[in-house]
């Protein structure tokens, strides 16, 4: 009797654990598969967005309803990566809501659908304020801006909703922001490990060089004037343009738009 009461005592420790590990591996079964949400981000590990989140997608984001169901997940995927990764800071407002977050990492993900996930990962912080801004350092009022040096992307929430409110416009601005910092970035990796422009870039560059002088001279029929600025402005506004004018966009720059398709591994004609 005494030895039985022993091994009842010693097993039960043993039992607990048992279920203890069955009940941690069912709940990341559940996880994995996508029956349940806990709200974070496991690096490597693909985890659905809440409910919420899918929502404010499938209602205020019209490149996302367009995927199909298997892009959708990937799409959710990244946007769910992007939230995680970066600090939201709000400027002026009380927060950076959900819905900001979500849109935000939606249009970082739209862009750069076609580079790996880890894309735009040197920027740490995406500063929102509720309109244009007063610039301390450039003193003056801007809408957006990209900082390098301080590893910031900096956007004015009511331009942001203009541009996907008037999207065949060819004006967004969380687009225009995302291209400076997609530029940017490309151009710090191949720097930090001594990789040279590609025959594709250098294309980029003589297509753009040529349009800038013609939107100079007054002679483009498709950019703003803003685009002749300089090189830097001249891809955020061809982005701008390549998603929201993209059939206009070909017909009159066809070497320029296949160029622009290459480089970001898209194309908004042939989904």
């Amino acid at each position: 009797m005494i030895l039985l009461q022993q091994t009842e005592q010693n097993s039960n420790p043993q039992s607990a654990l048992l279920m203890f590990a069955l009940t941690i591996s069912f709940m990341l079964l559940l996880v994995l598969s996508g029956k349940i949400n806990l709200g974070i981000y496991l690096p490597g590990v693909g985890v659905p967005l809440r409910r919420s989140r899918k929502s404010i997608l499938k209602q205020h984001f019209p490149y996302y309803t367009q995927l199909t169901e298997a892009q959708k997940r990937t799409f959710e995927q990244r946007v769910q990566r992007f939230i995680y990764q970066k600090e939201f800071i709000p400027r002026q407002i009380p927060q950076v809501t959900e819905e900001m977050q979500v849109l935000i990492a939606a249009c970082a993900t739209q862009l750069t659908f076609g580079f790996p996930p880890n894309t735009l990962s040197y920027f740490k912080r995406i500063l929102v304020y509720p309109t244009d801004y007063y610039s301390t350092i450039s003193k003056r009022y801007h809408k957006g801006e990209v900082n390098p040096k301080l590893k910031i992307i900096v956007l004015s929430w009511r331009h942001f909703v203009e541009g996907y409110l008037h999207n065949d416009d060819g004006r967004n601005l969380g687009l225009h922001e995302m291209a400076h910092a997609l530029r940017l970035e490309r151009r710090i990796i191949q720097l930090q490990h001594g990789h040279k422009e590609t025959a594709l870039q250098k294309e980029w560059e003589s297509l753009a060089q040529r349009e800038i002088q013609l939107i100079r001279l007054g002679k483009s029929q498709m950019f703003r004037e803003y685009a002749g600025t300089n090189a830097e402005e001249f891809f955020s506004v061809a982005v701008e343009n390549f998603f929201e004018r993209p059939q206009l966009f070909n017909e009159q720059m066809p070497d320029l738009y296949r160029n622009l398709a290459l480089l970001l591994r898209q194309d908004p004609l042939t989904p």
